[in-house]
């Protein structure tokens, strides 16, 4: 961990909002979406963390929220699923989407069939997209960047962004960045200094615009080394005193 990159202690707990990515930040990435695991303490850091931070902390995520509440349950934090698609805040529950296009089922149907004719790819559906698993299947990140993009033809509506060992379509203009943004302009949130944390390509847009706002982007692999080292600081903090 490079310390001399990270806010300090009383600079966090005293003015901060804390933006987390969540695969890759908060717990290691793993052979495929469902088969990652939440280490011991991790929801113990987090719910010390949204306390002293008066509920400014959220996660930023391209996992669904339902996913996200699913892994640190019976931990509740606001959750921006799906680069922003999907907005959660406590104590109310409604989940919050902007207007976006749908993923026409033939192109659900198309992903599905190269994930079957293909050994290791999978499919994780979205409301509004869907992402392509390559990790068990290296040799097919470019055939399948290749029949996405013959798929949605000259369509501005939807766009593919690269992921850790995936490929993600989904509709143009949905991204961290947008997501920071309406996090930040929740009562909880409004006034604090932005910190994001994020590990992936999919993550630089919330770090952007946590800059753009005066605050701080993060990145895991150069400060903290990796999601352990994440959940150190975490740790730390929540154990600092005072503010």
């Amino acid at each position: 961990m490079d310390a001399r990159n990270l806010p300090t202690p009383r600079d966090v707990l005293s003015r901060g909002a804390l933006l987390l990515d969540f695969d890759g930040t908060l717990v290691d990435i793993a052979a495929a979406p469902s088969l990652i695991t939440v280490p011991t303490g991790l929801q113990t850091s987090l719910a010390t963390l949204s306390r002293r931070l008066a509920g400014a902390m959220a996660l930023v995520s391209g996992r669904s929220v339902a996913e996200i509440d699913g892994f640190l349950a019976p931990l509740v934090l606001p959750v921006a699923g799906e680069h922003g698609a999907a907005l959660r805040f406590p104590p109310d529950r409604t989940i919050r989407r902007p207007v976006l296009p749908m993923l026409p089922d033939a192109w659900r149907r198309a992903a599905e069939s190269w994930a079957s004719a293909t050994p290791g790819v999978l499919v994780e559906e979205k409301h509004s997209g869907l992402v392509l698993h390559y990790r068990r299947a290296p040799a097919a990140a470019e055939p399948l960047r290749a029949a996405l993009a013959e798929l949605i033809g000259d369509s501005r509506s939807f766009e593919i962004m690269e992921a850790s060992a995936a490929w993600e379509l989904r509709p143009s203009g949905i991204d961290k960045g947008q997501a920071v943004r309406a996090v930040m302009a929740e009562p909880d949130f409004a006034g604090r200094w932005p910190i994001f944390v994020g590990d992936d390509v999919t993550d630089e847009d919330g770090m952007a615009a946590a800059r753009a706002m005066g605050g701080i982007g993060l990145r895991v692999q150069d400060v903290f080394g990796d999601a352990a080292g994440v959940r150190a600081w975490l740790a730390s903090l929540a154990a600092a005193e005072g503010k």
